[in-house]
């Protein structure tokens, strides 16, 4: 599910990470690679990314990312459920793109909105960042009840802090 893919030019292969695991609402990140897009080897270690039972945010799952290469490492924007209706979205960054992430300090750093009124008060992700200029754009789903839309997130500056 939520499959997020990249060209890897220096490999000469299609990167996939993706969520997998449970049927409802997959509960771990994998990575795959294809030389033609067609057809994929999932990676021995799967998952790659999986939730951290010591971080109460995140602490059900994790799934729904998007990957960016950046200054030589990996950044990767991913929702982090603390139980299945909770979701937030946080950041990590990793030198490969496969292992040793390091999750952002202050994540999550999109939370649901404060205040039951808030059009996001229930839910935030599916994010989908991009640098734009000098500042990071980073859309997103937010859910109050049955009801989905999609806001925005502006972030000033290049640095992410990670």
């Amino acid at each position: 599910m939520c499959p997020h893919v990249l060209w890897d030019e220096e490999r000469k292969l299609y990167r996939m990470w993706y969520s997998g695991g449970e049927q409802g609402e997959p509960n771990a990140i994998g990575h795959a690679t294809s030389p033609d897009g067609l057809v994929w080897t999932k990676h021995e270690g799967n998952p790659i990314f999986a939730p951290d039972p010591a971080i109460d945010w995140e602490k059900d799952r994790v799934t729904a990312c998007q990957v960016i290469p950046r200054g030589g490492s990996y950044l990767m924007f991913d929702i982090g459920f603390r139980d299945e209706p909770h979701a937030q979205i946080g950041l990590a960054r990793s030198p490969d793109g496969i292992s040793d992430w390091v999750r952002h300090p202050e994540n999550p750093l999109i939370r649901p909105g404060a205040g039951s009124e808030r059009w996001d008060h229930d839910a935030v992700y599916k994010p989908f960042a991009i640098l734009a200029g000098e500042r990071w754009l980073l859309w997103y789903n937010g859910r109050r009840g049955g009801d989905e839309q999609i806001g925005l997130a502006v972030h000033e500056g290049e640095d992410l802090g990670l």
